[in-house]
């Protein structure tokens, strides 16, 4: 890592990580889908009359929305956009949200495991991109270039 930049390099390498941990994520609820059903309906008194959600569909969506959403923040953060800073964070904590969300319903271990990692991903990621240095990263940018608003 370079001396100039270490805390938006790690902010990049470990939202890629965060990508791949999705990517997993997504195909452990494809192979897990009944036990990932199973776990939803044994905290629901009104199970026998409530058919079970397939999450699968879910996930996949969530995969392709979020994965491809901090891919192009990501893009953004890198050529030093200050706004794919909040937007990286934001996305980030609701990802958290929605990994709690499904922590709540007590799914297999093995997806326990990926999400906890998940989450100490987000937290991670968000330190790295809200330190002095990154700050520091992202003002250094020129924006000699930048097509100026009203023109």
């Amino acid at each position: 890592m370079s001396q100039e930049r270490p805390a938006a390099v790690a902010a990049v390498w470990l939202t890629r990580a965060q990508l791949v941990l999705l990517l997993v994520a997504a195909l452990l609820a494809v192979v897990l889908d009944d036990e990932l059903a199973d776990a939803w309906q044994s905290g629901r008194p009104d199970a026998d009359s409530v058919e079970p959600p397939s999450i699968v569909p879910v996930v996949v969506v969530m995969l392709a929305v979020i994965g491809l959403l901090l891919f192009v923040l990501l893009e953004f953060f890198r050529s030093r956009h200050g706004w794919a800073r909040v937007a990286i964070t934001v996305t980030l904590v609701l990802l958290a949200l929605g990994t709690l969300a499904t922590l709540r319903i007590g799914p297999p271990a093995l997806f326990v495991v990926v999400s906890v990692l998940s989450l100490a991903l987000d937290v991670a990621i968000i330190g790295a991109l809200w330190r002095r240095d990154t700050t520091g990263y992202l003002r250094e940018a020129d924006r000699s270039h930048d097509v100026r608003a009203g023109s």
